[in-house]
């Protein structure tokens, strides 16, 4: 073999190798394919005197396959200058010293954070963008709205969450009362417990409780199928044969919790209040024709739909929290874990962050 950096002579007892002209970053993509073809039968004596000129790329390049070569037979190397040793012996250090990982400064840390917000807060607003102006086309051709799948996505995220909130409500429901009771018996004011519990659980605690469990529930499951769509290329698929992901899977996901929240929400305000009736009954030994007849008295009606209000709000955020959250996954499994630990985090946070909102307006408001 003969070429204008390596050439080499076949012996019975040896092969030499004679390495010429400039080994540099330029031209150490032509010499690693030479060296590639090198054979280790035998014992290699390796004469660099020909080298004209040696940068860090080519003496990092003599250094792998000089060690390549020596796992498999003798190599002995001849010809190099004092200043190739050195440079040698330089690299070879640096290459086998480990090098300790360095400290990550507090300010360092808190600008990576700070600018992974700021992407996700822009990515979030062009799929907030795409999702808006898909939805402006259904309305503008309903013949275009998935109604199949979001029928399907209302039972999933709805009637399918029943059983969840219904215990969750009861419990709810149970602890405030028991809770209520302990304080008002010491002031005899035993049967304003009945205020405490429909006011609380209608207005504030029965809209906020369903959302977080929808939010762990229906929103990770969001993540996680969107998610898997993408790690296994069916958006990128979609895309392809012309559809649009936004109006297959986003809408359809988020039409239905909007639709579906609601309807939970209202269960939940009933099932809670019953658990409050139950403690209440057990507790301070209020019957449940007393409650009722309390309740009726103490809860209006504007209550109800003060707390009905935050469900559309709540559902929205947390759908397109999930979805958004599926199209951030990347390729590789472990992003999905990521990505839904994220959903549910960012979805939780910004119900209570809205119902914190609702709260602020309702008092400004007087309501």
């Amino acid at each position: 073999m003969n070429s204008a950096y390596l050439l080499y002579e076949d012996h019975e007892q040896y092969l030499k190798l004679i390495s010429k002209g400039e080994w540099t970053i330029k031209t150490v993509p032509q010499i690693e394919k030479l060296l590639q073809k090198v054979p280790t039968d035998r014992k290699i004596i390796w004469d660099v005197s020909g080298v004209k000129l040696f940068d860090s790329a080519g003496v990092l390049l003599f250094i792998e396959y000089l060690e390549r070569f020596q796992k498999h037979t003798e190599v002995k190397v001849v010809g190099y200058t004092p200043k190739q040793q050195e440079m040698y012996n330089l690299l070879v250090k640096s290459m086998h010293e480990s090098v300790p990982p360095r400290e990550e400064h507090f300010l360092e840390s808190l600008g990576k954070k700070v600018v992974g917000l700021y992407s996700d807060f822009r990515d979030f607003l062009t799929f907030l963008g795409e999702t808006m102006i898909t939805a402006f086309h259904v309305i503008t051709h309903p013949r275009f709205f998935r109604l199949k799948e979001t029928v399907y996505h209302i039972y999933q995220s709805g009637f399918s969450a029943l059983m969840i909130i219904g215990l969750t409500a009861f419990l709810v429901g149970m602890v405030i009362a028991y809770q209520g009771a302990v304080q008002l018996a010491k002031f005899g004011a035993d049967i304003f417990i009945v205020d405490t519990v429909g006011i609380s659980i209608t207005r504030e605690l029965g809209p906020m409780i369903t959302a977080i469990v929808i939010a762990g529930r229906s929103g990770s499951a969001y993540t996680a199928e969107i998610g898997a769509m993408k790690i296994t290329e069916e958006i990128a698929a979609m895309r392809t044969m012309g559809f649009d992901p936004y109006n297959f899977l986003v809408l359809p996901r988020i039409v239905a919790l909007i639709i579906a929240l609601p309807i939970l929400i209202f269960f939940a305000d009933i099932v809670g209040i019953f658990g409050g009736m139950v403690a209440s009954g057990l507790q301070l030994h209020i019957t449940f024709g007393m409650f009722v007849d309390r309740l009726y008295e103490v809860l209006e009606v504007k209550h109800y739909i003060l707390g009905m209000i935050k469900g559309p709000v709540f559902a929205f955020v947390i759908a397109a929290i999930g979805c958004f959250r599926g199209f951030k996954v990347s390729d590789n499994t472990e992003s999905i874990g990521l990505q839904t630990t994220a959903s549910v985090v960012n979805s939780i946070f910004l119900v209570i962050a809205f119902d914190a909102l609702f709260s602020v307006i309702y008092t400004e408001l007087g309501l």
